[in-house]
């Protein structure tokens, strides 16, 4: 068999109502459609949308099938034990220009006995954040199952969220259960659990209207809901860094090279660059990258190393 080398991926690009064309024109992502793009699907182990590889003999291969063939040596020991054939991560690209819908994720024990699937804790990484941006996130009192329910009904939930300034470099921390929704012009690098589940509670009055009304499940939300009063200072990390049950993140500035040993991370590595560009040298393979761009790294790929100037999220799982 064939040594694992670095891997990239081709970007799966996800039309949304509320996205814009910062994905196609600021990250060189390519689609031939003129809708606005909001989502960019770089590494997913998610039915029907898995990532395939774009470089190397295995090209065209894709990721889950990847983690059966290759198991442990490709997610690491333990996390194969954990996940089995499944790649655990999504990792995406959000384009957030008008309001994304108020929504939460439900916990691995709802999703998997609604849809058999894992919930999803997520955490968002701030690329890009204009001046008018805003994230809204969780509630700034407690509320009532009922009190929520009217207030989504008549346009004043917004009252009720918090209401935080993104800033280039944060890390927002989104817990299931959590209510979040975004506007203003947001450019986010997503990561989460391997899961597409999410409950719109809240469309800004577009679920009114027969042209732009989509599903809302807030009778599935309902229960799921975190009802009390969120502080986002606990939440909104500063440092480039954050670590949870399900993968940790490390921002990694490189100014002309950066030496690592796979095997010692105990699990595969993500790459994505937040800035600059580089290139990453193991498993006998030479491979670029740049802003937007993201590479894994095999759990038992052996020594690698990173020359050029840029800025790196170091993206581990967790078993």
């Amino acid at each position: 068999m064939e040594k694992l080398y670095p891997l990239k991926f081709n970007p799966i690009l996800k039309e949304r109502v509320w996205g814009g064309s910062d994905i196609i024109k600021s990250l060189g992502k390519e689609s031939s459609s003129d809708k606005p793009v909001g989502e960019s699907w770089e590494i997913s182990g998610v039915e029907d949308d898995v990532s395939l590889v774009s470089n190397g003999f295995l090209e065209g291969n894709d990721l889950n099938d990847l983690v059966e063939i290759y198991l442990g040596d490709l997610v690491g020991d333990s996390i194969y034990d954990r996940y089995g054939d499944e790649f655990p991560l999504l990792v995406k690209i959000l384009d957030i220009q008008e309001n994304l819908s108020l929504q939460i994720h439900p916990d691995d024990q709802t999703a998997m006995e609604r849809h058999n699937s894992y919930g999803k804790t997520e955490c968002w990484y701030i690329l890009e954040a204009s001046p008018s941006a805003k994230i809204f996130l969780g509630l700034n009192r407690e509320l009532t199952p009922k009190e929520l329910f009217d207030k989504c009904g008549d346009d004043s939930i917004v009252d009720a969220l918090n209401m935080i300034k993104p800033v280039k470099g944060d890390i927002i921390y989104i817990k299931p259960g959590t209510l979040h929704a975004a506007t203003g012009g947001i450019l986010v690098a997503e990561i989460q659990q391997v899961s597409d589940v999410t409950y719109r509670v809240y469309d800004w009055g577009r679920e009114r209207s027969p042209k732009t009304a989509r599903e809302m499940h807030l009778d599935l939300a309902i229960d799921c809901i975190n009802y009390e009063k969120l502080d986002p200072s606990t939440v909104v990390l500063k440092g480039g860094s954050a670590d949870n049950p399900y993968f940790k993140i490390k921002r990694v500035d490189i100014e002309s090279n950066y030496r690592a040993e796979s095997h010692l991370f105990g699990s595969f590595i993500i790459y994505f660059c937040i800035e600059g560009d580089g290139v990453i040298n193991g498993g006998g393979m030479k491979q670029s990258i740049k802003k937007g761009e993201v590479i894994l790294v095999p759990a038992y790929m052996g020594e690698y190393s990173w020359e050029g100037k840029c800025s790196l999220l170091e993206i581990t799982g967790k078993a």
